[in-house]
């Protein structure tokens, strides 16, 4: 009798552990709050985990059915606690504080992604990856990605520099410092942001400013927008030498502006773009 109720015990013991040990394999129900958090998350293969997510997140294909929560604006609360999240992914950044705070205080949790270096782009997956449990999904992208950028560095190596605005915004016209990961990306292409030193990381600047700093390049990041960009007049200010030999580069905001491996493809084509530039330059002179 005592040896059926100890096998009985095993049992029971065996059959909760394996209930529970089902249970943790449930797949995390996910809000990513980010664009690029959901081009993450597709790329290392737990885009099907993605309950909710904001405007904007549109790539790949299959991101456009998940449901919308609003934007950097504002988030619609009552939607996400509807979806009963295990987890929220947020940017700072790209989410009111407020409404981050709130989720945080509704015991929901949540873990930030730190967008503001081109080299942590890896270590952004491999986070991922521990998250949903794709950790060797994870790690392939991020030895991709790793592979890619030593490639497309190499290739930049030794070439002359040449003086770049990049006009984040036309109006108010903003830009980029050296803070920020654009700056980043246009050294790697042996660019030289004539507004690096700017005391803020999106600094608001004027053709008048434009016209002392004296580019030899300007990019225009073209993006998805619901409000149309307006378009500035360079032309009448021959007097920037940019203007003045025609050397404006027109890049995807979409892979540039988004902390994702799709980054390198818009990485790659601004510094074939700018190389291009630099003949045209260097024939100038």
């Amino acid at each position: 009798m005592l040896m059926c109720r100890l096998f009985l015990f095993i049992f029971i013991a065996l059959s909760c552990a394996s209930a529970q040990a089902e249970v943790n394999k449930t797949p995390l129900r996910i809000v990513a709050l980010a664009p690029h958090i959901v081009e993450n998350l597709f790329a290392i293969g737990a885009g099907d985990q993605i309950v909710g997510t904001v405007e904007y997140a549109d790539f790949p294909d299959a991101a456009n059915s998940i449901p919308r929560l609003g934007g950097h604006q504002g988030i619609q609360i009552e939607k996400l606690l509807a979806l009963k999240p295990d987890l929220v992914l947020a940017w700072k950044t790209g989410s009111k504080v407020e409404d981050l705070a709130l989720i945080e205080r509704m015991g929901i949790e949540v873990s930030y992604s730190e967008a503001n270096d081109v080299e942590k782009v890896p270590q952004e997956l491999l986070r991922l990856g521990r998250l949903t449990g794709r950790e060797d999904a994870a790690k392939r992208a991020a030895n991709k990605f790793q592979q890619q950028l030593a490639l497309i560095k190499a290739k930049q190596q030794g070439k002359a520099n040449v003086a770049v605005f990049y006009q984040l915004w036309p109006e108010p016209m903003m830009t980029v410092s050296k803070n920020t990961w654009i700056n980043q990306l246009i050294e790697i292409c042996q660019g030289s942001n004539v507004f690096a030193n700017s005391r803020t990381d999106y600094p608001l600047i004027s053709i008048e400013n434009v016209i002392v700093a004296k580019p030899e390049v300007i990019i225009l990041p073209e993006e998805k927008s619901n409000t149309k960009q307006p378009v500035i007049a360079w032309h009448e200010w021959p007097e920037v030498p940019a203007v003045k030999h025609n050397q404006f580069i027109r890049v995807d905001a979409d892979l540039l502006h988004r902390f994702t491996t799709r980054m390198l493809d818009g990485l790659d084509d601004m510094c074939h773009k700018i190389d291009q530039s630099r003949a045209v330059i260097q024939e100038a002179k």
